[in-house]
């Protein structure tokens, strides 16, 4: 925000003449014993209250003046008055700007109008604030502001504050339903020597003590299936994982997952699992199964639709081994450009013939060819197809799952495959767990980020992280 060097120094100004008076401008410990909402909903006339929140409005009125405080909960009236403060203290209200942090002690009344309001027989500067609240407090427009500054979005736009006060509901829920099924969450390292568990172009560092070179994870799955092979039956992880790609209103290079996995289960268990997810993670924060999303209903309510990819497919006149340059014929038929890209890049693009069908409700596409789904068990009667499911809501992929492959020569085999394409080295640690036996099981991702979007109707990713990765700004130094 460009702001006019007048406005600072005039701030500049009255720190020092706060300072000067030998106010403390920046104070320590507050004894704020209660919270703006719960005094203004327990009013009692004449009870003795001390809050604190940030000014917000003033209004002078010569030996009465009025201002507004606001903390997280909500907002209230302060009354200064020159006969209660005494003249001094009064004259230092003079001093005080919009976005200054205050504590205050005082009797409640209200006034004429029924507005609650502190009578203040005492004030406390707890931070001066030396820069001006965004548009006199009226929200703040600019979006490459909104994400750079989260912290002015947070003052200026009520609306996005109660975004990140419902998250966390979500993620409530989520646990909820899980540890109500006996899951056991549990933590995995976030440095991987080895990337793998996910495709994706990992993110390189540097450990400096052990000189050897490590990646952000890209997933935690080979570190859960490991957990299975030491016996754990139910387990989960709220994870961050890292992804060294691009950015679009889906996709944040930093972002939160949930990976769960139940032993002697499949994808079908996974399935049943992630409705209940859903499901009661909606209903916590929005409190229906239906509501709309960017101008589309939804109805979560089940059970889910199921298409087969594999299937599909072959309406297409596709199959697992049909080469790059019929995938291409079929994707420019349907006007999608596809110049430069590689088979699996081909694939993923054919996936957009299912949009239509996920705007309003859920869709688990099932069946997927073995060769995207390097680490989900095979169908008994078709090793190029898998039992895997990718789960689409309103036009975003939200969940993906597996029956997971636990038989450790033929992982081998898939891993020495993708050497040709994508792996740049196998783990050989994961490997010899499986060897150890690892029992049969469903393991299922949901992305966080996206649902968290889906339950509170925002367009962007970056509206539901407060600090998402953002270009390097013209003016950073």
């Amino acid at each position: 925000m460009e702001i006019s060097a007048d406005l600072l120094a005039a701030r500049r100004q009255k720190l020092d003449a706060l300072k000067a008076r030998g106010v403390h401008p920046y104070g320590g410990k507050f004894p704020k014993t209660q919270p703006i909402r719960a005094l203004v909903d327990a009013f009692q006339d004449g009870a003795t209250v001390t809050t604190a929140g940030r000014l917000i409005a003033l209004r002078g009125h010569g030996a009465i003046t009025f201002g507004d405080l606001r903390d997280g909960t909500g907002k209230v009236q302060v009354c200064f008055r020159q006969d209660r403060l005494g003249e001094e203290d009064y004259q230092l209200v003079s001093l005080l700007d919009l976005g200054d942090w205050l504590g205050v002690e005082g009797t409640l009344f209200k006034t004429r109008t029924g507005e609650v309001t502190i009578n203040a027989t005492q004030w406390s500067c707890l931070a001066k604030s030396l820069r001006p609240l965004p548009e006199k407090w009226h929200g703040l427009k600019d979006v490459e502001i909104r994400y750079r500054q989260r912290y002015l979005d947070l003052i200026a736009n009520e609306p996005v504050r109660k975004i990140f006060e419902q998250r966390p509901r979500i993620l409530d829920s989520l646990r909820s339903t899980l540890n109500r099924h006996e899951f056991l969450e549990v933590e995995t390292p976030m440095m991987h020597p080895i990337a793998g568990g996910a495709a994706g172009e990992p993110f390189v560092t540097h450990h400096a003590a052990l000189d050897m070179p490590l990646y952000l994870r890209l997933a935690p799955e080979l570190y859960l299936k490991r957990l299975l092979v030491g016996g754990f039956e139910k387990i989960y992880e709220i994870n961050r994982s890292f992804r060294n790609e691009g950015l679009s209103t889906k996709h944040n290079p930093e972002f939160t997952m949930l990976e769960a996995y139940e032993a002697y289960g499949n994808y079908e268990t996974m399935m049943t699992l992630v409705e209940e997810l859903i499901c009661e993670a909606a209903r916590a924060v929005v409190g229906s199964l239906t509501f709309e999303y960017q101008g589309q209903p939804i109805d979560l309510t089940p059970p889910w639709e199921r298409v087969s990819f594999a299937h599909t497919m072959q309406e297409l006149g596709l199959s697992a081994t049909s080469s790059a340059e019929e995938i291409t014929r079929v994707l420019e038929k349907r006007g999608v450009r596809v110049k430069g890209l590689t088979r699996s890049q081909l694939v993923r693009l054919i996936e957009q013939v299912f949009d239509p069908k996920t705007k309003t409700k859920p869709l688990f596409v099932t069946d997927y060819w073995t060769e995207l789904s390097p680490l989900a068990k095979a169908k008994p009667e078709d090793p190029l197809v898998t039992e895997r499911f990718e789960l689409f809501i309103g036009g975003m992929e939200v969940a993906n799952a597996y029956s997971e492959l636990n038989d450790p020569i033929e992982q081998r085999r898939r891993f020495e495959a993708q050497l040709q394409t994508s792996v740049k080295q196998i783990d050989e640690d994961f490997l010899e767990a499986l060897e150890y036996g690892m029992p049969p099981a469903g393991g299922l991702g949901v992305g966080v980020d996206r649902l968290v979007m889906l339950l509170l109707n925002q367009p962007s990713i970056k509206d539901v992280m407060l600090f998402p990765l953002l270009k390097k700004s013209e003016d950073s130094r």
